[in-house]
């Protein structure tokens, strides 16, 4: 238990244990991945590492429903940062599962009606990623986690150190970190993208963020930079947004007509991944 990382799901279960007068409560402490047995006690929770949580700061976390904290040496500190690259707050938002991110004020994942790890596994479903793999933004590196499973290796691209930052301390992103298969790269993906050598990727997962704050990941220039990094027959899924919704449906109409002007001829809706795939 190298982390502990908890949120208001995972406090609640302590505070009622507390309040009924239990001495151990059952609760994940890395934010659903597992389950421990907490000792409950007049001044707090204290978990099996000896680490400890008061019942103020408890009650803290219990109160902050868009929030994550990390424990430490008894002290609890709030996962979030301000990037100096992009002046975008950013901090680690809970689901009743995997957590996502929020970036200024938008979530990066789709949390109504699914979890984050979901919505990963349906972007994952879409592109069947196999070969050397480009992932474009590594966020919470979900994907890039994800498409190593399958993938003979996979080349993440992240703009913010400060997303990494976050990503360190939540306990679903540490394969990011771990997996030989994945390797990093900080900077603007439009540049990187730019040095890499012609037909070097199977398959390219596009998860950029809104066209609102990242409108050069959606021009032409740069599908044709992945056109030209795609082998022959590859793939690229390009995540839009709701393809139903008025504005999913103007993003895909311009983003589509950009795509066959860079070079792909065949190009799929994707409803269900909010997305589209496009075949070299």
């Amino acid at each position: 238990m190298s982390l502990i990382v908890l949120s208001h799901f995972q406090v609640k279960p302590l505070l009622a244990a507390r309040d009924v007068g239990d001495s151990l409560a059952s609760i994940s402490p890395d934010l659903n991945l597992s389950s421990i047995d907490v000792a409950i006690g007049p001044a707090g929770a204290v978990f099996p590492n000896g680490e400890r949580l008061t019942w103020v700061d408890a009650e803290r976390i219990g109160s902050a429903e868009n929030k994550c904290f990390h424990l430490r040496h008894g002290d609890i500190h709030e996962i979030a940062a301000f990037s100096e690259v992009t002046q975008w707050p950013r901090s680690l938002y809970p689901t009743e599962r995997a957590p996502t991110m929020l970036v200024s004020g938008l979530t990066m994942h789709r949390i109504r009606g699914m979890d984050p790890h979901a919505d990963t596994l349906i972007k994952i479903r879409a592109t069947s990623p196999t070969g050397a793999v480009l992932d474009t933004a590594t966020g919470l590196g979900y994907t890039a986690i994800e498409a190593a499973k399958t993938a003979e290796e996979v080349i993440t691209v992240e703009l913010d150190p400060a997303s990494l930052e976050i990503a360190r301390l939540n306990p679903w992103s540490q394969a990011l970190f771990d997996n030989p298969k994945i390797t990093q790269i900080i900077g603007d993906a439009f540049d990187v993208v730019e040095g890499m050598d012609n037909g070097r990727f199977s398959c390219v997962i596009h998860d950029p963020p809104t066209f609102s704050l990242a409108g050069d990941l959606y021009s032409g220039d740069f599908y044709r930079e992945i056109f030209r990094v795609l082998r022959r027959r590859g793939r690229m899924f390009h995540y839009i947004g709701d393809l139903n919704s008025k504005s999913g449906q103007g993003v895909a109409h311009g983003a589509i007509r950009r795509l066959r002007e860079a070079g792909f001829e065949r190009i799929e809706r994707r409803v269900e991944a909010f997305g589209v795939v496009a075949y070299k």
